[in-house]
């Protein structure tokens, strides 16, 4: 399929993303797992600057709890050019399931 899934992968600023996939080089998708409640709004941001910055324009972020109000986070990941999808770890699994099925 061209599509080659990168563990911790390196942006050129020197941050890292849980796991990137790629599509022959392209970079197609930024995945974060996170596991704390506490921060997970700082956390959010965090993420969405750090899939930005090294080009990516969707991001999955897998959080096992129920996620917080988010205000105006969404808003800033679509001026980024982020799109920012939160998923459980279930949902996680049929979309990675989805993809290796296209």
């Amino acid at each position: 399929m061209g599509l080659t899934a990168v563990p911790e992968y390196r942006t050129a600023d020197g941050t890292r993303i849980d796991l990137a996939i790629l599509d022959d080089g392209r970079k197609l998708l930024a995945i974060e797992f996170e596991n704390s409640y506490k921060w997970i709004r700082q956390r959010l941001l965090y993420n969405i600057v750090k899939a930005s910055r090294a080009g990516f324009s969707e991001l999955w972020v897998v959080y096992p709890f129920q996620v917080p109000s988010l205000g105006w986070i969404n808003e800033y990941a679509m001026e980024l050019g982020v799109e920012l999808r939160i998923l459980g770890p279930e949902e996680f699994r049929e979309k990675i399931r989805g993809i290796r099925a296209q």
